[in-house]
């Protein structure tokens, strides 16, 4: 019976080991546990009709991130740390020419207006979603989402 406890710990330690060795292996073959599919990849933008963030009564819809050249979409909101973090980047990606629509989330409009005023604006076209129905209906998790 002594044997056996003294043996409990190696077996628990292995099997650690173990599963950590397999995580390893997983990642390795390309397996990125962070990477969440989306499930509308390669499907059409849902349709919606958003208001401007920054032009209140001016609507936008689908058609205004399909036309011509691709656009990254950031997904982001006054509340959310980390959109704060990126968003030096994101105006580092506009000022070389790339074309970021902003989609602010569940967030109050004039907090929103007036941290793009204190931190930059790098977005070609800034849309409110207030309730976040587009969010939901483009399957995001959380802020930020690009």
């Amino acid at each position: 019976m002594k044997r056996n406890v003294l043996l409990l710990p190696l077996l628990i330690f292995l099997l650690i080991a173990a599963a950590l060795l397999w995580q390893l292996a997983r990642n390795a073959q390309g397996d990125d546990p962070t990477n969440l599919e989306s499930a509308l990849t390669g499907k059409p933008v849902p349709a919606f009709r958003l208001e401007s963030l920054e032009t209140p009564g001016q609507y936008y819809q689908a058609e205004v991130l399909t036309q011509g050249k691709p656009v990254l979409l950031n997904v982001w909101a006054t509340w959310c740390p980390t959109c704060r973090a990126e968003h030096q980047y994101l105006n580092r990606l506009a000022a070389q020419g790339i074309r970021v629509v902003g989609l602010n989330y569940k967030d109050d409009r004039a907090k929103a207006v007036a941290w793009l005023k204190e931190l930059g604006n790098p977005y070609a076209l800034s849309l409110s979603d207030s309730d976040g129905m587009l969010g939901l209906d483009l399957g995001v998790y959380g802020a930020p989402e690009t």
